[in-house]
């Protein structure tokens, strides 16, 4: 196999928290499928901590974990989105958002200090979670006459395809996850039937 077609995510939202000189952080993880979760899940913590002073975050995305954010929150640059971000890299977790709530305690921690803050904060979310590795799967439609229903039903039985939506009428239509590293056996087999339509959809 040319490539690594799994990831590690986490399970569940999950939280922990740190504390260093009257400051106390505190470490949520959240199992995120795309960016556009982020905004609402920090409005949320905003509305449940609204006397805390920065909401810092990083997020990691895709399986092939290449797409990544992050973010200080007012806090020196450097010292809070980049050890989130580290702790993620060095777990090898993707799809995933954590967000640092901190509460100032009167004392600044200066930059190692918050380095160790945001980056504790983090791997003690962490650890209350369940790290689980997941295949990386293509989703395919495919849009078949009735008459192929056997044929079709056979493939998707012999390869253990998991549908996701199932339509059948005259014309039926089945979407489908397949790992990727199965997607050629499984293709080949589709292909051979007749009249059928095959269309990639997305990879997640």
């Amino acid at each position: 196999m040319l490539f690594d077609d799994t990831y590690q995510t986490i399970t569940f939202a999950s939280e922990g928290v740190f504390r260093d000189k009257g400051s106390k952080f505190i470490g949520y993880a959240y199992p995120i499928r795309s960016e556009t979760e982020v905004k609402n899940i920090i409005n949320n913590l905003r509305a449940d901590h609204a006397k805390a002073r920065h909401f810092c975050w990083a997020l990691r995305l895709t399986p092939d974990r290449n797409i990544f954010k992050l973010n200080d929150d007012g806090e020196p640059s450097g010292t809070a989105g980049r050890p989130i971000l580290n702790t993620l890299l060095s777990t090898d977790v993707t799809n995933i958002l954590v967000v640092v709530v901190r509460y100032f305690g009167g004392t600044l921690l200066g930059v190692p200090g918050l380095i160790n803050a945001y980056k504790t904060a983090t791997v003690e979310a962490l650890k209350e979670n369940k790290i689980i590795t997941k295949t990386v799967n293509d989703i395919y439609q495919i849009n078949f006459d009735y008459l192929a229903m056997n044929q079709v039903m056979r493939i998707v039985k012999d390869e253990q395809l998991e549908i996701t939506t199932q339509e059948f009428d005259t014309n039926c239509l089945i979407k489908f996850e397949v790992r990727k590293a199965n997607l050629n056996s499984v293709l080949g087999k589709l292909e051979k039937v007749d009249g059928i339509e095959i269309k990639y959809l997305a990879t997640v």
